[in-house]
Order: C-alpha cells, then sequence, then structure tokens
C-alpha cells in the first residue's frame, strides 16, 4: 500500500517537529519506501521550524532523487526553503503557485488576522532562491511542475486535491 507523508504540526515546536520526523525518516527514505508522495498544508504554522528542519531537508531531497511527488499548498511552499544549502536550492527552475505576499503584507494585517508581520515572506524567499510564482492573487489557482503540485491559497484547496489524485493514481497505476 502506498503512503502520503504530511508534515505540519502548528502546536509542535522544533524539537518536536524533529523528534517526529526522526522517528520515520529511515522509513520514508528506504529503498523500498511505502511513501509515494510528501504533502505540506499551508498557514502560517509552515514557519515554526520547518523551513530550518534538516529532516524536512532530508524528506525534500529523497522526494526529488525517487521521483516523488511534494504536493504543497498556500503558505506550505515555505518547507521548500529546508531544501537549500550553500547556494544550491534544487527547486531552481521550478514554477509554483503560493499564498501572495501583498496579502500578508497588506491585508491580513490591516484586519488584524496576523499579530505582525512574519518573519520573512514565502514568495519573496522563493523567488531569491530561484523559482517563479505563477499568480499574485489567489483565485484558486494550482500547478504542477515536474513531481511538485502547488496550490495559490485554501481556495485551491478542492483543485489541489484532484490535481494530487490524478498524478497519484497515474503513478500507481504506471507502477503496476
Amino acid at each position: 500500500m502506498k503512503k502520503m507523508l504530511f508534515i505540519y504540526n502548528p502546536k509542535a515546536g522544533k524539537a518536536q517537529i524533529r523528534n517526529k520526523l526522526a522517528d520515520i525518516l529511515a522509513e520514508v527514505t528506504a529503498p523500498d519506501s511505502p511513501y509515494l508522495a510528501v504533502f505540506i498544508p499551508g498557514g502560517h504554522g509552515a514557519f515554526s521550524g520547518i523551513p530550518e528542519s534538516a529532516e524536512v531537508k532530508q524528506i525534500l531531497d529523497w522526494a526529488l532523487a525517487n521521483d516523488k511527488f511534494i504536493i504543497t499548498l498556500c503558505h506550505g511552499p515555505a518547507a521548500l526553503v529546508a531544501a537549500a544549502e550553500d547556494n544550491r536550492f534544487p527547486f531552481t527552475g521550478y514554477q509554483l503557485c503560493v499564498f501572495p505576499d501583498a496579502l500578508d503584507e497588506g491585508a491580513n494585517l490591516d484586519i488584524g488576522y496576523m499579530p505582525g508581520r512574519l518573519p520573512w515572506l514565502v514568495a519573496e524567499r522563493l523567488q531569491q532562491l530561484g523559482m517563479t510564482v505563477l499568480n499574485d492573487g489567489i483565485t484558486g489557482q494550482v500547478h504542477r511542475d515536474r513531481q511538485l503540485l502547488t496550490g495559490d491559497s485554501p481556495l485551491a484547496s478542492n483543485n489541489l486535491g484532484l490535481l494530487a489524485a490524478d498524478a497519484l493514481v497515474e503513478a500507481v497505476t504506471a507502477e503496476a
């Protein structure tokens, strides 16, 4: 049976994320891994230790090296920053949809949705690392670039689910 790994815990601290991933890292990255995809949901919790996690980096490196899917939504692409190392970023040249920085710097602050500014802006950081952001608003837009599937916001949840379901079924069918 194929599995999908979920990387997210908004209430966990950096040590808890590291320990939980460390518990399953060997199984996830094993040559006979049952995992077909990694799912990183959005939300501002994606900033909480995930982009700095060595374990997340190992999982992303494994997914890229083994042609596994990385599926992420909204602010979730912040986790991709974990793969950056010594001026090397394996997602350079990829295109994606991500929650727009303009909302995090504008409306989300203005209406009090967030208590203050984010430590850094997701789209800006990913562009600095060499990715191309395809959206500047939230419309439910999704995009597939190789095995990276992304959606711009919670509005993209259903569309991303449909895109991911098609891609995962295709991959499992091709393996059979």
